[in-house]
Parts: C-alpha cells; structure tokens; sequence
C-alpha cells in the first residue's frame, strides 16, 4: 500500500479517535455531570485520570507495536473506546462514571497519536517523518469535526445517546479504517546495537532531556488549552474578542503544519522544535507587553509552536535515536508530559487565580528554559535526517 494511502486511512482514523475521546468532555461534562449527580469538576477529574492511565500505559503500548506492528494494537483501542463509552452511557453515579473514563484512558493509550506516531516508524523507520507530519495535519481538525458533531448528537439524543453515536463511530468507521493498514510483519524490526558504555550514558542523557523538555510543552499547552479565555479577559480583552481569538487556536495550529510539511520538511526535526519552542515565549511577551489588542496575534503563534510540538514529538525522538526500539523509547519519553497535562489546568489555575495574566511568566520561563535545553541534545547531521 503507498504511504499516501496509509497516510489518508491512519489521518481519518486519528481524527474519529480525537473526536470521540479527548474532545468529548468540552460538550458533554456538564450534562454528564447533572444526569449523574456530580459536579462538572469531578467528571474532569475522571478525565484526568484517563489521562494518567494512558501516561502509564505508553511505554507498553508501544512495545508492543514495536514487536507486532501498530495495526492490532489500533484496532483494538476502537473496541477499547466502545467499551469505555458504553459505561457512560449507561452511567447514574460515580463508579460508572469513573469506571467508563479509566477504560477511555487504556483506550487512549493504545489509539492516539503516540501509538500512531510507533505505528508508523514501524512500517517506515527512519521514513516515517512524512508521514507522521501528514496524520497530524488531517487530524488537526479533529475538534473541528468533533464538536459540532458532538453537540448535535448530544442535542438530538442527548449526551447519553451522542456516547451511542459515537460507539457507532468508532466500531462502523474508525475500526474499518485501522483495519485497512498495511500489517508491519513482513518489515524486520532491527534491535538497537550494542554501544559502548559512554554512548549508552549520553543516550540516556538525551532521552531524559527529551522527556523534560516534552514535559514542558505539555504542561503549557495544557494550561494554555483550559485558561486561554481568563487570561485574555485578564488583559482586558473582551468576552467576544477572547472566543474568537480562542477560536484561531486550530486554524494557527493546521497552517504551522502545513509549514513544517513544506518548507520545513527537509530541515532537521530540531529546527522546527526550536521554532515551536521559541513561539509560546514570544506571543506571552506580546501579550503581557500589548494587551488586549495582542490577543489574536498571541493565539495564533501560540496556536502554530503547538501546531508544529505534536509533530516534533514524534519526529525528535525518530530522528535523535532512530526507528530501533521506537515505541517503547517514545512512550518513556511522553509519559512525563502526559502526566503534567493532567495536572496542568488545576495547577496553572492557582496562579491564574492568584496573579492574572502575570501567571504566563511561569510559563515563558519554563519554555525558555525547554528551549535552551534543545541546544544541548547531540543529533546527527540534518543530511542524514533528510526525506530520501
């Protein structure tokens, strides 16, 4: 099968996933909430823990797309997610409530991006870096698709029968589609050789800086994610202004992955997570510096560094360790940003509460400090790293 195909299949599949998990409690948390007896906080918080179940979950996950190939592990995350759906559906207190997010975490883990990202760089290795950029940018519009979608289901059946529709979705198209992927047996999966002693320090070391520097960009993309409208109405911008400044996230997201999927493809994946890295930083300053009339101009290059960081955390790694051992390399080194993106929101909330706008100084200087940490990871000449 040509790589655009699987390009197409995994990017429609991956969109169905984000739609149909991560994006579901934006729409369906209040209602879920009221039907249950809980409070909203408390359905958020469940969804954290599916988080955390995934964060837990990576390393193992992608082991095993390692050893059998991605195709199994995605398919049956579709059955996962049905599942986790199906105790929400039928859901009338906490256990349940509870219960079905823990089984959308294990689904998570085995059916988003870093999964597919494994997926991937088992059927193309060093290849994979296209690809990875091609399933990112059609699944940028998975909120885009997923709302609406979500809200005039839950409108039509309410929030009990938009879980339904979306069983339906993830069993009758998003399961058919990972099913048509091309199986990784027939692609020898070559174990890392034997390094010397200092090789496999520096390895480590570079993989720990990764994680760290992963770790902020999750952090902040999450914190960013949940305060975005409070911290514009901090610096004085309207309700209207801070929904529509919001509402170009996606739009800046898609058009910075178009960039790297362009201009910046040839380059090496370390200048794009430089040019990520740097944009959060410099649209804060605008910010706090402008205010209010910076407001879209600071959505839309803070919306492009995370279009172009989801892309890098899959390319990064590839590029700087190679397609040996990927999956499992790649879950150690998401899992400490998956768990800092569950925290995130109630932590960043304390210092938006107790400081304002004045609380993205945190978030400058942790993203200066990721920043400043790239120039240290050892890579290999961009030559190498160059789609052949």
């Amino acid at each position: 099968m040509k790589k655009s195909w699987v390009v197409l299949l995994l990017g429609a599949a991956q969109t169905l996933a984000w739609g149909g998990s991560y994006y579901l409690p934006a729409i369906l948390a209040p209602a879920m909430a009221r039907d249950t007896g809980l409070a909203t906080s408390t359905v958020f918080v469940a969804f954290s823990c599916a988080m955390l179940i995934a964060a837990v979950l990576g390393p193992r996950v992608g082991a095993a797309i390692d050893r059998h190939g991605g195709r199994g592990v995605l398919a049956l995350s579709n059955l996962v997610f049905a599942l986790g759906l199906a105790l929400l559906a039928t859901a009338h207190g906490p256990v349940l409530v509870f219960a079905g997010w823990l089984a959308m975490g294990v689904a998570m883990g085995m059916g988003l991006y870093d999964a597919a990202f494994a997926a991937l760089a088992r059927l193309y290795g060093k290849e994979a870096r296209g690809a990875i950029t091609g399933i990112t940018l059609i699944a940028g519009f998975a909120s885009t698709l997923g709302w609406p979608l979500t809200s005039a289901m839950q409108a039509a059946w309410d929030w009990r029968g938009a879980c339904l529709g979306w069983i339906a979705i993830h069993l009758l198209l998003a399961l058919p589609l990972n099913l048509l992927l091309p199986r990784a047996g027939a692609r020898e999966v070559v174990a890392p050789k034997p390094m010397p002693s200092a090789a496999v320090r520096q390895t480590r070391r570079s993989a720990i800086l990764m994680a760290a520097i992963f770790s902020v960009s999750s952090f902040t993309a999450a914190a960013l994610g949940a305060h975005l409208p409070a911290l514009l109405l901090a610096v004085g911008a309207t309700p209207a202004a801070a929904v529509l400044a919001g509402a170009l996230l996606g739009p800046a997201q898609v058009g910075a992955r178009v960039l790297e999927f362009t201009l910046l493809r040839k380059a090496h994946p370390l200048l794009s997570a430089k040019l990520a890295q740097v944009s959060h930083p410099v649209a804060a300053v605008l910010l706090l510096v402008f205010g209010a009339p910076a407001a879209m101009v600071f959505a839309v290059i803070h919306g492009a560094g995370n279009g172009i960081l989801t892309i890098v955390r899959g390319t990064l790694p590839l590029a700087v360790f190679g397609a040996a051992g990927y999956g499992a390399r790649q879950g150690m080194i998401v899992a400490p940003g998956r768990f800092l993106a569950a925290l995130a929101p109630a932590v960043f909330g304390f210092f938006v509460e107790g400081y304002g706008a004045s609380a993205l100084w945190l978030t400058i200087g942790l993203s200066m400090a990721a920043f400043i940490g790239l120039y240290w990871l050892r890579v290999q000449p961009e030559s190498e790293e160059a789609p052949r």
